[in-house]
């Protein structure tokens, strides 16, 4: 790992934050995560939580259990850490460390693989994440800060 990696992941909470966040940003925040799915042929499971709510929940066919254990462990780590889930294990690989196997996190509760990513409204810090689990972590990812981008973009 290297820290232009490290960097350019930074760079891309410190650009996508939201003037305003609402229950119907949310709705279209999941709409679009959906639709992008529903593009690339992929099973996923979304989620979107804000305000300690989770205001968007979808499982699309071919997903389980074990994608919703991923996105409550995922969103957790964001919620505590401040960071993209990507960012979090992605930082501690370039430390030489496992995030899971510190002695203070719990592995059933959090976890560092990508696909999480933190709600942020300008000024105010983060209020939530969106949360992507089905695909390799980084397809994850990107399909989380392609659709917050686009949410941002169009409001």
């Amino acid at each position: 790992m290297n820290n232009d990696m490290l960097k350019e992941l930074l760079a891309q909470e410190d650009e996508i934050q939201f003037s305003h966040f609402n229950n119907q940003t949310a709705w279209e925040l999941g709409n679009l995560l959906k639709l992008a799915a529903d593009k690339l042929s992929a099973s996923i499971a979304i989620e979107v939580y804000a305000f300690e709510h989770v205001l968007f929940s979808y499982f699309m066919p071919g997903t389980n259990k074990d994608n919703h254990d991923w996105i409550k462990r995922k969103r957790q780590s964001v919620m505590r850490f401040g960071h993209s889930s990507y960012y979090q294990g992605q930082y501690n690989a370039s430390k030489n460390r496992d995030f899971e196997a510190q002695p203070h996190i719990d592995p059933k509760e959090y976890c560092a693989h990508g696909g999480s990513f933190p709600i942020r409204i300008k000024n105010s810090g983060i209020i939530g994440a969106v949360t992507v689990s089905g695909l390799a972590q980084e397809i994850d990812h990107q399909l989380a800060i392609d659709a917050l981008r686009e949410l941002i973009k169009n409001n």
